[in-house]
């Protein structure tokens, strides 16, 4: 479980991403069940830290907190500035907490301080779509992947733009304190409680509102109907839209297909269920629309790495697996 959370700012840090980390980290949720967080914002050497919007922060900690950190989180700044040099002491206090197996997180530009340490070698990794080109030419032993929201590679996620930083702090949330501490802390920031991080970062069209959209109606449609037999068919039926006009929409409108959002969905509900009750994982595949264990197996496993069984054991170790 993550308990002792450090956020490094460097002169440039942007106010948005560093306040999406304090966001999710740095506020007591004891009140809904939540784990509160030892929390703390650092930079190199304790004191005033230039951030981009034009006004000074006051660091109080300096890397020291870093040693004992669960996570270490660089949000963005100006680090994709080729002009820009990061303080050798910051590198090696990241490589450190690498090598003794802490989680490392960067959002959108932060990303560059990491590859700048050699943490991104061998990695896949992103960043925002502006600068994914750049991070690839100036690290080419990085693995970066410039279409998607953010990527968890051996204990490092990296993270595109601002709203792609929440996803992956939610992320992390989720597969450490579980999916009701990521949902209880997504209902408070009121954002979606999780999105493959797969999915594009650039989308052609915002999501739609609440209401007046089709479309809109149709997702919420959906996921009041997880374990039933959804076809693209049916799916358009209720937008009163042709199927190959909903499958052009929905791209345009969520960034995914509509295959690609029913199964992680469904995966999402599969996990909430074999976190959250005592079901057979037989009874959660039927309700989570997948109808086999089978069938659950195969996605759980491509989209989180790990069996239904071997899930359930790490959140609720307690319980039966059959």
């Amino acid at each position: 479980m993550l308990r002792n959370v450090v956020v490094i700012v460097q002169d440039g840090v942007a106010p948005f991403e560093l306040g999406v980390l304090c966001e999710v980290f740095g506020i007591d949720r004891s009140e809904e069940g939540c784990p509160v967080y030892d929390f703390a914002v650092c930079a190199v050497a304790p004191g005033r830290v230039r951030a981009k919007a034009g006004y000074d922060l006051y660091a109080e900690h300096g890397l020291d907190r870093v040693a004992d950190a669960d996570l270490i989180a660089i949000p963005a700044g100006v680090e994709h500035d080729e002009r820009v040099a990061s303080d050798p002491v910051l590198l090696d206090a990241l490589r450190a907490a690498e090598a003794r197996g802490a989680w490392i997180m960067s959002v959108c530009t932060g990303a560059f301080t990491l590859a700048r340490a050699g943490l991104l070698d061998g990695r896949r990794c992103t960043s925002h779509w502006k600068y994914t080109d750049r991070l690839a030419r100036l690290f080419p032993r990085a693995v970066v992947e410039p279409d998607v929201l953010y990527v968890e590679d051996r204990r490092v996620i990296t993270s595109a733009g601002t709203a792609a930083g929440i996803d992956a702090c939610l992320h992390l949330v989720r597969l450490e304190d579980g999916s009701r501490v990521a949902n209880a802390i997504a209902r408070r920031m009121v954002v979606p409680p999780h999105r493959e991080g797969g999915q594009a970062q650039y989308i052609a069209r915002p999501l739609p509102g609440p209401t007046g959209s089709p479309l809109q109606a149709t997702l919420a449609w959906m996921t009041e109907r997880l374990a039933r037999d959804l076809t693209v068919e049916r799916m358009a039926e209720h937008a009163l839209m042709s199927p190959r006009t909903f499958a052009r929409r929905f791209q345009q409108e969520t960034g995914t297909t509509p295959y690609d959002w029913l199964i992680a969905q469904r995966v999402l509900l599969a996990q909430e269920l074999l976190e959250e009750t005592a079901l057979s994982v037989d009874a959660v595949a039927e309700r989570s629309g997948f109808g086999s264990a089978a069938t659950l197996r195969h996605h759980f496993l491509r989209r989180r790495g790990t069996t239904p069984q071997n899930y359930r054991r790490t959140f609720c170790p307690g319980s039966a697996t059959a």
